[in-house]
């Protein structure tokens, strides 16, 4: 089947101009200023962008185990209502994914049955009890892109210097989740003044900043590969733009609510305000957003982590880390950073498609002749209602619910295929 997508504005190289785009199908058989061959299906895009498929390091889909909470199949119709056409899939599942069995079957699913590419990141250590090494090699074998305890943190650091050495082996990255317990302790939210003012426990900065320092001392020991998730102080940019000037393998990733929001969200005790790092400072969020500009910040990731409401409305205490952010990603970033003119279009395009897909060794999201047709339609003028019965998601556990967004995505394809139109 063809498509022809026409005189939509698209993303090529860091820029944008107007193109025709033909689609046949799973790849782009061309792209020019005109093209006239006929075609099954004709898509205006006047006054429409064209983006390539966004691509999220870091996300839950719950599946096996609390698909209560989300699915593949629930997940990956989320993300593709996002834009998103891969999105990679976290092992903190139950049981946990640490063995070739498990890498399996979420591949098997998600070919089966998904709406997006399903990318399978290994647990880094057995049921992520960080006691002893997951088996990577016959997991490398089952297709996973890297390896991580996300969720959960190795404390023993020499137990994680080994680890980055038989990562070496394999050269899998290694995705970090920093967070020293003993300092993060029954933390709820950041250690700041709404915290004292809520009467609620506070995690320090220091608690994933001394990670990051006892990580990237490691990696520089080991030549590991490491890419430090969810980034939310301003002394953890320091220490990882002072990693990357020396030259050690270390990229990071920062969450659209780390960017928008900071501790002063956390007023209402609204739980769906509560995750793990948690918001902090305004001077924080500040310099997270300039990290992303300059580049320090390699790549936006959701850290998608669906949880129902039955989990999120209680006792702020009692709640859960983490909020859903597939369907939301590109509205908020667009609403909060784009039109206020803090952040480029250009550099938020690149930050949700180039540059996750070269920190895993993806194949570049490039819209050219032959690429495979993983993209999306947006219309910047159109809003994006968030409402629980407008979410794809199982779950609602959304900082946004109840609000309408600047920037819709109207159509996506994957792998040529319409996986959503709205």
């Amino acid at each position: 089947m063809r498509t022809l997508i026409k005189n939509g504005t698209v993303y090529q190289k860091g820029q944008f101009t107007q193109k025709d785009l033909l689609i046949e199908n799973e790849h782009i058989l061309d792209i020019a200023d005109k093209i006239n061959i006929p075609a099954e299906q004709v898509i205006d895009a006047s006054l429409k962008y064209v983006f390539p498929g966004f691509i999220d390091l870091h996300s839950h889909l719950r599946d096996p185990g609390q698909t209560y909470k989300e699915d593949i199949v629930s997940g990956t119709r989320a993300a593709a209502k996002g834009g998103f056409t891969t999105v990679c899939a976290m092992p903190n599942t139950e049981p946990v994914t640490d063995n070739i069995a498990a890498v399996e079957y979420i591949h098997r699913r998600a070919k089966d049955l998904g709406f997006c590419k399903v990318k399978v990141i290994g647990a880094l250590t057995k049921k992520q009890e960080g006691l002893e090494i997951a088996e990577m090699a016959s997991m490398k074998k089952g297709g996973i892109v890297a390896v991580s305890d996300d969720g959960k943190c190795v404390q023993n650091a020499r137990l994680m210097m080994n680890c980055m050495k038989y990562a070496v082996n394999y050269q899998l990255p290694i995705i970090i989740h920093a967070e020293d317990y003993n300092l993060a302790g029954k933390g709820q939210i950041h250690s700041g003044k709404v915290a004292t003012a809520l009467g609620l426990s506070g995690i320090p900065p220091i608690a994933e900043e001394v990670i990051i320092s006892r990580d990237i001392m490691l990696a520089e020991s080991t030549k590991a590969k490491i890419h430090i998730a969810h980034l939310s102080s301003a002394k953890s940019v320091e220490m990882i733009k002072d990693a990357k000037t020396r030259g050690l393998q270390v990229t990071c990733e920062v969450t659209p609510h780390h960017l928008v929001l900071n501790e002063e969200a956390c007023i209402s005790f609204d739980t769906n305000t509560k995750m793990k790092p948690p918001l902090r400072s305004e001077k924080d969020r500040q310099t997270l957003v300039e990290a992303l500009r300059n580049g320090t910040i390699d790549c936006i990731a959701t850290d998608h982590a669906p949880h129902q409401d039955f989990e999120k409305e209680r006792e702020f205490d009692y709640a859960p880390f983490g909020v859903i952010g597939f369907e939301t990603a590109f509205a908020v970033l667009y609403s909060e950073l784009v039109l206020p003119g803090v952040l480029s279009l250009e550099r938020l395009i690149e930050a949700l498609t180039v540059s996750p897909a070269r920190v895993l060794g993806l194949p570049s999201p490039e819209l050219e002749k032959g690429a495979c047709a993983d993209l999306c339609l947006a219309d910047l003028d159109q809003k994006t209602p968030i409402y629980s019965d407008t979410l794809l998601s199982k779950s609602k556990n959304s900082p946004w619910i109840n609000l309408e967004l600047q920037g819709k995505i109207t159509c996506t394809f994957c792998n040529g295929r319409v996986t959503w139109q709205g």
